[in-house]
């Protein structure tokens, strides 16, 4: 029994120092490939949102909590709004993965510095829109009693009212721009503001703003303060299907009756509204493993629908106005990838990120695994021929009749080196033929002496 299981651990030793530099090589291709590939994320991701109160903070904050479930950080930057997002993705020192980009807000005008700037940055992508932006412009009842109706109807009718536009960085003031361009209004037409929300709407409730304009999703709580507050209006787009066609990144959307408080009945009546939508942009070199999250939480987070927006509505490969990434297009293509629905995220997408290389590496190692078998059989008669070569030269000394005492010590100490070789079993016969040979050479040497 003892002698059994030495031979079978010599026989797993010999098996294992055999397929050794196989094995090395394949850890090192796989090592390789692992390299290059960088299939596990990054623990921490960089989303640059806007404004504290505003609501690309609020989905900040159930993105942060979407991730978390799979080990991932998300840290909000807070900014100004969509401009100066879309500064931080292309400044490579400031460390932004992801943010929150405006529709539209690409269109701004740039100086001759910043376009050279931005077409030697890294190349953006995006995710797809994740949900409507409304134009919110409220103005106080107070400010329209000398219009018709004590309405302001027409933006002309904006003219020279005190009208916050919203903070530098943010698109509100770009949005705000192109509204009044076409409706051929100048700048200096309005008494115009750069405060942030907050402020702003706490000047336009003190009186000391007549309008306050906004871009943001209703579940922005400023928006849903204002459309409750008693003396404020909102502006409604008369002209929203005439916005829609003339701005590709605007869409005509409707605020419905009651949509915002039933039992009150706000607003009294279907409201016409312009919106843009709002994408996630990413730098092109953001790992696809982050992008799959986030897409996957974006169809948790803004699936479901709201006030605008029917359920089923976001998130969308459409109105983006940046190149969709790879990742998103085989989202929106097939969903989520099938392994995840099987295993845990960093299994899944270890294995969906290296099938290719090891696919790669298993044709390498096939061909080379054919030698395995006769390279260990090698390797155990080896113990067993070599032998062959001092029994031969015994051989051929005693044919040419050298001192035969010497020849008989060198005769046992060969045979007590075959006696002490161990194979398995399937090549015992090998080794009792190398001893039935020295045996005869014996009978040789003795004849001899006699």
């Amino acid at each position: 029994m003892a002698r059994t299981i030495r031979d079978t651990l010599i026989s797993a030793r010999e098996l294992a120092a055999t397929a050794g530099p196989f094995i090395l090589l394949a850890l090192v291709l796989l090592a390789g490939a692992y390299y290059l590939l960088k299939p596990t994320p990054p623990k921490r991701v960089v989303l640059a949102t806007g404004s504290e109160q505003g609501a690309y903070a609020t989905f900040g904050k159930r993105y942060q909590e979407e991730l978390k479930r799979h080990g991932i950080e998300v840290a909000l930057r807070t900014t100004n709004g969509s401009r100066e997002n879309l500064r931080l993705l292309r400044d490579d020192k400031e460390n932004v993965d992801i943010a929150f980009v405006q529709g539209g807000a690409s269109e701004a005008v740039r100086t001759p510095e910043e376009e050279a700037k931005e077409a030697s940055a890294v190349p953006l992508v995006s995710l797809g829109s994740m949900f409507y932006e409304p134009v919110w412009i409220f103005y106080r009842s107070a400010a329209a009693k000398k219009s018709k109706e004590g309405v302001l109807a027409e933006i002309a009718d904006f003219r020279g009212l005190r009208v916050n536009v919203g903070p530098r960085g943010s698109g509100i003031p770009g949005m705000t721009s192109r509204l009044l361009r076409a409706n051929l209004l100048e700048r200096d037409d309005i008494v115009r503001s750069n405060l942030d929300l907050a402020p702003a709407v706490q000047a336009l409730l003190e009186g000391n703003l007549d309008a306050v304009a906004m871009v943001s999703a209703p579940e922005s709580l400023l928006v849903q303060m204002l459309l409750q507050t008693p003396g404020v209006r909102l502006y409604e787009f008369a002209q929203a299907e005439a916005y829609a066609r003339r701005y590709p990144y605007l869409s005509h959307v409707t605020l419905a009756r009651g949509v915002v408080d039933l039992s009150r009945n706000v607003p009294p009546r279907d409201v016409s509204m312009v919106a843009a939508t709002c994408s996630l942009v990413a730098r092109e070199d953001t790992h696809p493993a982050l992008l799959q999250l986030f897409l996957q939480a974006a169809g948790r987070i803004h699936g479901k629908g709201g006030w605008i927006a029917p359920s089923g509505r976001f998130p969308t490969p459409q109105n983006t106005e940046y190149p969709l990434a790879r990742d998103a297009e085989r989202f929106y293509r097939t969903g989520p990838p099938m392994l995840q629905r099987y295993m845990p995220f960093w299994l899944a997408n270890l294995v969906d990120r290296m099938w290719v290389a090891l696919i790669s590496i298993i044709a390498v190692l096939i061909p080379l695994a054919r030698v395995l078998p006769p390279l260990y059989t090698f390797r155990i008669r080896s113990r067993i021929f070599r032998w062959y070569r001092d029994l031969r030269q015994i051989e051929y000394d005693l044919a040419a009749k050298k001192d035969l005492p010497e020849l008989r010590e060198r005769l046992e100490k060969l045979e007590a080196k075959a006696a002490s070789v161990s194979v398995p079993l399937a090549y015992h016969d090998e080794l009792y033929a190398l001893k039935s040979y020295i045996a005869m050479v014996r009978e040789r040497l003795r004849a001899a002496a006699s």
